[in-house]
């Protein structure tokens, strides 16, 4: 009989992390939740073992601290029942660039790029040894857009796709999935965090629609999913325009339109 892995989800206390956890304990994963509402948690998870009688352990931890992430990579690297790992948690960014503080782009780059590479890092050697495993990225696609004004956000949220490509590019080989999953604006508190109304937004994808796109496109082993795009062939077209940069980024020289005129 094949036990199902167990799954750790960061940010799992609402929204998109919550959902994830309703999701994988109905197909019957054992959970590890984390998050700093350690209250929220702790009902999340009596309801899913009630539910679903799957295993679910609470870790309490604000991932911008050191101290919290170094614990919860711990529990990454120690624990071999861990196969899957979610990499949610995440902030938005409040008002223009020319607004921003120095300690709340510190925190905001600490929560949405430092953390998840870390967390990544703790775990792919012990998935790449054992040959299996599967990390989760969720990125945002204001990652492709800087026209949207979230400069921070959106430099972060591009850090996350390019961590996902570039791990995929180094764990598939060793049997390692990486997905990264683009949603465009979802239902969930990270626009009330950051002082906004969601309900101003003109199209808003509901959170139960967003992983369950997600997680068909992490059933089909798709390395990019984007829940809101119909027109999958642009971003074919956008990867495949990226693809052929390489051969002519590699130069020894550089462009005539770059040489001094003669």
């Amino acid at each position: 009989m094949t036990t199902s892995p167990t799954v750790l989800i960061t940010g799992a206390s609402s929204g998109i992390g919550a959902t994830y956890a309703e999701r994988f304990a109905r197909r019957g994963h054992d959970l590890v939740l984390v998050a700093r509402d350690k209250a929220r948690l702790d009902a999340l998870a009596q309801r899913l073992q009630e539910e679903n009688g799957v295993k679910v352990d609470v870790l309490q931890a604000d991932l911008t601290q050191s101290a919290d992430l170094a614990v919860v990579e711990a529990r990454l690297r120690d624990d071999a029942r861990i196969g899957i790992l979610i990499n949610n948690a995440g902030m938005a960014q409040t008002g223009s660039f020319v607004q921003q503080t120095g300690d709340g782009i510190e925190r905001l780059i600490a929560l949405n790029t430092t953390a998840p590479a870390r967390l990544a890092a703790a775990v792919a050697p012990r998935f790449a040894q054992a040959g299996t495993g599967a990390i989760v990225n969720i990125g945002s696609v204001v990652g492709f857009a800087p026209e949207f004004g979230m400069s921070i956000y959106g430099a972060t949220k591009a850090f996350v796709l390019f961590l996902s490509q570039g791990l995929s590019v180094e764990l598939s080989s060793k049997g390692v999935y990486v997905q990264a999953v683009l949603p465009a604006a979802t239902r969930t508190e990270i626009w009330q965090r950051s002082g906004m109304d969601v309900n101003a937004l003109p199209e808003v994808m509901e959170v139960g629609e967003l992983v369950d796109a997600a997680l068909i496109g992490f059933d089909r082993r798709e390395l990019v999913t984007i829940p809101p795009l119909h027109a999958p062939v642009r971003w074919d077209a956008l990867d495949g325009a990226r693809q052929g940069l390489l051969s002519d980024i590699r130069q020894a020289h550089a462009a005539e339109r770059y040489q001094p005129q003669r």
